[in-house]
């Protein structure tokens, strides 16, 4: 194969990194975890760059890295895809439509706010939301392991989230270290 065509193979790709994920930042209102389910099918069903099991594994890694999770995974999916520049071309992709949309309404939105109908608008993208949430939700479920271990570090990962107030990061490296443990005791008792 020459340079030219690994060149335009490369450049091609990460034209379609960029554009696959401009459209998921377009079209998803709510923030990352809205977008989660969209990554998903986009990049392990429709394009099979990475597999359930890479989404997953990334996900868990954008959650517990500071920042955006949507962004965050772009970046982690770019890299996987197309290294360096696959991460800049699939970051910039999920962001610039958000950049662009909140330029335009931030000009617009003080004339608008107080009608009705976009009141109403609003509380109609808040409800499908919950919606694409839930749907990650449910898709992050499918994928993990069935172990009672799994459950108990979920449910002590909610309960200190989420009625404790206890901080996300303490949560996420308390997790982390339970399900450690929990490996390292598993695969001793496995070695006896």
């Amino acid at each position: 194969m020459s340079h030219n065509t690994q060149t335009a193979q490369k450049a091609d790709r990460l034209f379609k990194l960029f554009l696959a994920f401009f459209r998921i930042g377009a079209f998803t209102f709510g923030g990352g975890y809205a977008m989660i389910p969209l990554i998903q099918k986009e990049v392990v069903e429709n394009k099979k760059w990475i597999t359930d099991q890479d989404i997953l594994d990334i996900v868990a890694i954008a959650e517990s890295t500071p920042g955006p999770i949507a962004i965050n995974t772009a970046t982690f999916v770019g890299y996987r895809v197309a290294g360096v520049l696959g991460a800049a071309c699939a970051t910039f992709g999920v962001v610039l439509p958000s950049f662009l949309i909140i330029t335009i309404i931030s000009m617009i939105l003080k004339e608008f706010q107080s009608l009705k109908a976009v009141q109403y608008a609003f509380f109609g993208i808040r409800a499908g939301v919950l919606a694409l949430i839930l749907k990650a939700l449910w898709s992050m479920y499918k994928q993990c392991p069935k172990k009672v271990i799994s459950y108990v570090i979920a449910a002590g990962a909610l309960i200190a989230a989420a009625f404790l107030d206890i901080n996300v990061l303490l949560v996420i490296i308390g997790c982390a270290l339970t399900g450690l443990i929990s490996s390292v005791i598993a695969a001793k008792r496995g070695a006896k």
